[in-house]
């Protein structure tokens, strides 16, 4: 289910990126030969008017075949010339481009708000002024790889409700991460009873039991969960618009300047592929956050959505940043790039970030075992 889920959020993502390019070149008048649905090998195709509405066997994403974008003869200098892209104005040819980055900023900010409307989960104290956060609960957000909370059962998107030990209690009222952690403190190598629930849809109440073992580092009583207090949010129309355009930017930056430093480590040799996550990685993380329940998943296609705008508009050729980069360059030595050398270039970058995708998915896999 989680495979599914993942394939629809990034079809949906990179349609809608599509979208942006093939809309903005229609509207300057360039011709667009097809727009995919999926990636070949190709099931069907409709045709509407000069443009081929193609359905693909992998649902992956999608593409759009726009006239002149990878200069040859017949869109230079053809019969059809005029409607090409390379032949529009610079200023045009940027938008078209800049247009799918934009169109995943906008979608963002959409899912962002749209989970402030519906309510949100949103850390305590995290909350806008003036509006406060309801039914908060101790949730855990993740939970480390052989604990003692590991082999009690504990996952991540349990909500605990209450502690018990032979002589101390701690009810849901009073529970935190901070009451929760002066509690397994003062009661090392003792077993504890925790109830919870699975998921924000379960009101069945579990039990587990479990000992804290010892930190290795400082010898402090631990269960190995990271956790949060966490409630809902629900924001007016006008006010989750705003707090989700804030929370859109907020996020645009910190992914920006994360991919930057990422970037300027590899370069420096000092590059680490562990904080980067693939395909199958990503397919682990929709089944965490859909624990959290569906405005979780909004916010995580969202995220997913920034992170397609700011890779691709990482100046690399074969992404929207590459080319802009190219338009650059044309500008200010004022003639075109030869046509040779862009495509070769865009058809090697291409085939880096295909080979940098399937080195990424091999760690993703052998993290799994």
């Amino acid at each position: 289910m989680n495979i599914i889920i993942f394939f629809v959020i990034l079809l949906v993502l990179v349609i809608i990126h599509e979208c942006g390019h093939f809309f903005s070149a229609k509207k300057f008048g360039i011709r667009v030969d097809e727009f995919g649905f999926g990636f070949p090998p190709k099931l069907f195709g409709i045709k509407k008017g000069e443009t081929e509405y193609s359905f693909n066997l992998l649902p992956i994403g999608g593409f759009v075949k726009i006239f002149g974008e990878n200069p040859d003869e017949t869109s230079i200098s053809g019969p059809d010339s005029a409607r090409s892209f390379v032949n529009k104005p610079k200023w045009q040819q940027a938008i078209v481009l800049f247009a799918g980055v934009f169109a995943n900023f906008l979608l963002a900010w959409v899912l962002f708000s749209v989970g402030f409307i519906s309510g949100i989960p949103t850390s305590v104290g995290n909350e806008p002024h003036g509006y406060a956060i309801e039914n908060s609960n101790l949730v855990i957000v993740s939970v480390l790889s052989d604990s003692p909370a590991e082999r009690a059962g504990l996952m991540s998107g349990n909500r605990i409700v209450r502690l018990q030990s032979d002589d101390d209690v701690i009810m849901k009222e009073n529970l935190n991460p901070i009451t929760l952690k002066e509690f397994i403190i003062s009661h090392p190598n003792t077993e504890i009873n925790i109830d919870y629930l699975k998921s924000h849809l379960d009101e069945m109440v579990k039990t587990t039991t479990l000992t804290p073992a010892k930190n290795n580092e400082n010898g402090t009583p631990t269960i190995g969960i990271a956790m949060d207090q966490i409630g809902t949010l629900k924001l007016p129309i006008l006010k989750a618009f705003w707090e989700g355009l804030k929370l859109d930017w907020y996020m645009t930056k910190g992914t920006a300047v994360g991919f930057f430093t990422l970037i300027k480590s590899g370069l420096m040799g000092e590059g680490d592929l562990s904080s980067v996550t693939g395909p199958v990685g990503m397919v682990g993380i929709v089944g965490d956050a859909s624990q959290f329940g569906f405005t979780y998943l909004l916010s995580f296609a969202a995220l997913i959505s920034i992170n397609l705008a700011v890779i691709n508009l990482i100046p690399f050729p074969a992404l929207d940043g590459g080319r802009l980069l190219f338009l650059l360059i044309e500008k200010i030595k004022g003639s075109r790039l030869n046509p040779k050398f862009a495509n070769t270039a865009n058809m090697v970058g291409f085939a880096i970030l295909l080979i940098f995708m399937l080195v990424v998915t091999y760690k993703d896999i052998v993290r799994l075992f």
